[in-house]
C-alpha cells in the first residue's frame, strides 16, 4: 500500500491498452505503484515548471550552463581552501620536519683554552 494514501478509494481512468502496458512497465522500472508513479510524474512537471508537450532542448542547455557555472564556482572555492591549507599548515610543517631531520651539525664553538705562563730566571719575563 502507498504510505499516506491507505484510506483513499480507487478511481478509474480510461486509457488505451498500449498506453496502459507502457505505463505499467514504467511503474515496474521505478518499483512504485501506478498511483505513486503518476503522482511523481505530476510533481516533477509542476516543480520544474515544464509541460509534457514542450521540448526540453533550450531548457536542458540552460540547465547544463547553470550546472557548469556552479561546478566552476565550487572548484574555485576548493582550490582557494587547498591553497590556504598549504600556506598555513603544510609548508610550515614541512619546514619544521626538515629542520628536525637534517643531518647538519650545529656550528662548533671555539673552546677557551687556558694558557700557562712560566717565569724564567734569566730576564725575569713571563714566557708562554
Amino acid at each position: 500500500m502507498d504510505k499516506g494514501y491507505e484510506k483513499e478509494e480507487f478511481e478509474t481512468l480510461k486509457i488505451k491498452r498500449s498506453v496502459a502496458i507502457e505505463f505499467r512497465k514504467f511503474c515496474k522500472m521505478l518499483s512504485k505503484s501506478q498511483s505513486m508513479t503518476l503522482l511523481l510524474m505530476i510533481d516533477f512537471f509542476n516543480e520544474n515548471g515544464i509541460s509534457p508537450t514542450e521540448r526540453l532542448g533550450p531548457r536542458m542547455e540552460t540547465l547544463e550552463n547553470r550546472i557548469s557555472v556552479l561546478i566552476k564556482k565550487r572548484m574555485n572555492g576548493m582550490i582557494a581552501i587547498m591553497k590556504d591549507i598549504e600556506k598555513s599548515q603544510t609548508k610550515p610543517t614541512v619546514a619544521m620536519m626538515q629542520a628536525l631531520f637534517e643531518q647538519t651539525e650545529p656550528p662548533k664553538k671555539k673552546l677557551i683554552v687556558e694558557k700557562k705562563y712560566t717565569k724564567t730566571n734569566d730576564n725575569e719575563q713571563w714566557k708562554k
